[in-house]
C-alpha cells in the first residue's frame, strides 16, 4: 500500500501530462478572474445602495437555475459533445462581465441589472457545469480520479487566494471595473483549452441515446437509490445551504459588524481560499481506496462549527484565521464527497451523478443565501450566520451516523443489483 507521501507524489505527476496540466493552468486563470469579480460585485452592490437581501438575491439568482436546469446539464454531459457544451455556454457567460463594464463606463448600472446578468451566469453555469466537472475525471485513469479531483480542488482554492488578492489590488488602484475586465479576459484561454483537451465527440454515448424523460428519471433513481451516494449528496447539500452563506455575506459582516474596508474583505476571502487550498493538498495524500465518508462528514460538521464561531467573532484581525480553518474543512468535506461520487458512478451516468452533486452544492447555496438574506434583514448578519452554523453542526452529526452505517459495497451499478451483504 502506498504511503501518504508516495500518493501525494503520484498525484502531482498528473500535472506533467500535457492535457491535464494545460487544463489545470487554464482553469486556474479562469477562476482567478471569477474570484476577482466575486470581490468587486458585492462591493459594487453595496456602493449602489443595495440591501443585504439584494446581495443574497444576487447570489440566489446565480445558483437558483440549478434547481431546474442542472440535471438537464448532466444529460448534456452524458449525451452531447462536452467540448461544445462548455465552449458555447462559457462564451455566453463571458458576455456578462463585458456588459457590466459597458454599463459602468456609461454610468447606467443599477442593482437590478447586476441581478439580471447574474441570472444569465446562473443559467449558463447550470447547463455547462456538469460537462465541466467531468473533464478532469475523463483525462485520467479510474484509480487516478480522486487525485484529479483533489488537484482540481487545489487550483480552485489557489484561485480563491490569488483572485481576491488581485481583486483587492485592482479595486484600490484602478477601480472595481478592472475586476470585471479581468474576468472577461480570463474566459478566453479556458474556452480554447476546453475544446482542445476533450476529444471530438466526447460524449458518453450508450445504447440509449435519446434525451427522453424516462431515461432521465431512470438514471436519477439509480443514483439516489444508493444510501452510499445519497449520503454524500445530503452532506454537500447541508453544507452549501447552511455554511455557504458565510462567504456570500462576508462583505456585510466585514463592513457593517467589524467596520472593515475592501482590503480587509479581500483578505478574509483570500484566507478562506488558503484554507481550501491546504485542504485540497491534504486530500492529494489520501489513498485512492480509502473510504472517504468519515472525512466528508467530520469536516462538514467542523465547517458548521467554524461558521458559528466566525459569526460570533468580534475582532477583524481574527476573522481571516477563522476563515482559514473554515475553508480547510469545506475543501476536505466537499472534495471527499465529490471523489466518492465520481468513483462510485458508472461512466455512462457520471454526468448525471455530478449534476446532482452540483445541484446539491449550487442549489443549496442559492436557497441558503436567499433565506439567510431575509434573516439578516430581521436579526442581523451575526445572528443569522450563528444560527446557520449551529444548525449545520447538529444536522451533520445526526445524519452522518446513518451514512457511515451504509454498506460501502452497495454503490451504484448499471444493473442495479441488490446490495451484497458485507460490513458497514
Amino acid at each position: 500500500m502506498p504511503t501518504h507521501v508516495e500518493t501525494f507524489r503520484q498525484s502531482l505527476r498528473l500535472l506533467r501530462a500535457p492535457r491535464f496540466g494545460t487544463y489545470f493552468a487554464a482553469t486556474l486563470l479562469s477562476n482567478i478572474g471569477t474570484w476577482s469579480q466575486q470581490i468587486a460585485e458585492p462591493w459594487l452592490l453595496l456602493s449602489l445602495g443595495a440591501s443585504s437581501f439584494v446581495i443574497g438575491l444576487d447570489s440566489f439568482v446565480q445558483s437558483a437555475p440549478a434547481f431546474l436546469l442542472i440535471v438537464a446539464g448532466g444529460m448534456l454531459a452524458d449525451k452531447a459533445d462536452r467540448r461544445w457544451v462548455v465552449a458555447k455556454f462559457q462564451a455566453i457567460q463571458m458576455m456578462c462581465p463585458v456588459a457590466l463594464v459597458v454599463l459602468m463606463l456609461t454610468q447606467l448600472v443599477e442593482p437590478w441589472m447586476v441581478i439580471v446578468l447574474s441570472f444569465i451566469v446562473g443559467v449558463t453555469d447550470a447547463l455547462s457545469m456538469p460537462s465541466f466537472q467531468t473533464i478532469a475525471p475523463s483525462l485520467v485513469k479510474q484509480d487516478q480520479i480522486g487525485s484529479a479531483i483533489a488537484l482540481n480542488a487545489t487550483q480552485f482554492n489557489l484561485s480563491r487566494i490569488a483572485g481576491p488578492a488581485l481583486g483587492g489590488l485592482l479595486i484600490a488602484s484602478v477601480g472595481a471595473i478592472s475586476c470585471f475586465v479581468a474576468n472577461a479576459v480570463s474566459y478566453l484561454p479556458f474556452i480554447a483549452v476546453a475544446i482542445w483537451v476533450l476529444p471530438a465527440g466526447s460524449a458518453n454515448l450508450g445504447p440509449d441515446r435519446s434525451l427522453d424523460r424516462h431515461q432521465l428519471l431512470l438514471g436519477l433513481r439509480r443514483i439516489i437509490a444508493s444510501d452510499y451516494m445519497r449520503g454524500a449528496l445530503t452532506t454537500v447539500l447541508i453544507t452549501s445551504t447552511l455554511c455557504g452563506p458565510l462567504i456570500v455575506f462576508c462583505p456585510v459582516l466585514v463592513k457593517e459588524i467589524l467596520h472593515g474596508d475592501s482590503t480587509q474583505f479581500s483578505l478574509a476571502i483570500g484566507a478562506f481560499g488558503l484554507g481550501g487550498l491546504l485542504g485540497a493538498v491534504v486530500m492529494l495524500g489520501v489513498e485512492p481506496g480509502r473510504d472517504k465518508r468519515q472525512l466528508s462528514i467530520a469536516f462538514a460538521a467542523a465547517y458548521g462549527a467554524m461558521t458559528a464561531v466566525a459569526a460570533a467573532n468580534p475582532w477583524t484581525s481574527v476573522l481571516p484565521l477563522l476563515l482559514v480553518v473554515a475553508g480547510f474543512c469545506m475543501s476536505i468535506s466537499n472534495t471527499a464527497a465529490n471523489a466518492l461520487l465520481n468513483a462510485a458512478a458508472p461512466v455512462r451516468l457520471r454526468g448525471r451523478t455530478i449534476s446532482l452533486y452540483m445541484l446539491a452544492m449550487r442549489g443549496g447555496l442559492s436557497f441558503g443565501c436567499l433565506l439567510t438574506g431575509i434573516c439578516v434583514d430581521y436579526i442581523g448578519v451575526r445572528y443569522a450566520l450563528l444560527v446557520n452554523g449551529v444548525t449545520a453542526l447538529a444536522v451533520q452529526l445526526i445524519l452522518g451516523r446513518r451514512w457511515l452505517r451504509a454498506n460501502s459495497q452497495a454503490v451504484l451499478h448499471p444493473s442495479m443489483r441488490s446490495p451484497a451483504p458485507g460490513r458497514s
